[in-house]
């Protein structure tokens, strides 16, 4: 963690914000694991222990993608860097570019997916999740939504350079509906434990 922040506030472009999106997203994934191995076993929640198994079976899963993510989105970066270091005037300039930008773009696009797979968890685990932990489920949505937010805006950056706008929006549309949706249920999740916490 320590060398990641200090790679991440150098003066190096990776690891970015695709990165940070992807540890945010993996904090929010063990928040999730965390909730379910306080709940599993509880007497209380015999009812729910089949699901919480199961999470507690998928979590290490996603945990491990969203930070295999950190190096994926530092890996896709480093053709567009080079590509940016080309002469303009190279035959095969174009080409090589818009390669290398689709690549940048499919990386945070990835990400954002995997951060998504938590929308129905985090939903699910303040309903099965230990009242005692609950507060958890609230920081665990509240950072999956940033981790969308985050993840999208290196899609963007680079859709926006995309010569072929078919793959473009059609990449955008996706990202689109997965911060929009998550954004919407994870919120609901946070505002409900919230004001049942306030009391």
């Amino acid at each position: 963690m320590h060398q990641f922040l200090t790679e991440l506030s150098s003066a190096s472009p990776t690891p970015g914000g695709g990165g940070a999106a992807a540890l945010i997203g993996a904090i929010s994934a063990s928040l999730c694991s965390m909730v379910a191995n306080l709940t599993t076993g509880k007497k209380k929640y015999a009812q729910y222990q089949e699901r919480i198994d199961e999470y507690l079976a998928i979590l290490p899963g996603i945990i491990e993608n969203l930070e295999a993510d950190i190096k994926k989105d530092a890996d896709a970066f480093a053709p567009l860097a080079a590509a940016y270091s080309m002469d303009k005037s190279s035959p095969d300039y174009e080409e090589k570019m818009e390669a290398a930008t689709l690549n940048a773009a499919i990386a945070p696009l990835e990400i954002t997916r995997d951060i998504y797979n938590l929308v129905p968890i985090i939903e699910e685990m303040s309903v099965i999740g230990s009242r005692l932990a609950i507060s958890d489920v609230a920081v665990a949505a509240t950072s999956a939504i940033a981790a969308l937010e985050s993840a999208v805006m290196n899609i963007y950056i680079n859709t926006k350079s995309l010569k072929d706008r078919e793959t473009a929006d059609r990449m955008n549309e996706e990202a689109i509906h997965m911060v929009k949706d998550g954004k919407e249920r994870l919120g609901r999740v946070y505002d409900e434990i919230m004001l049942g916490l306030r009391g």
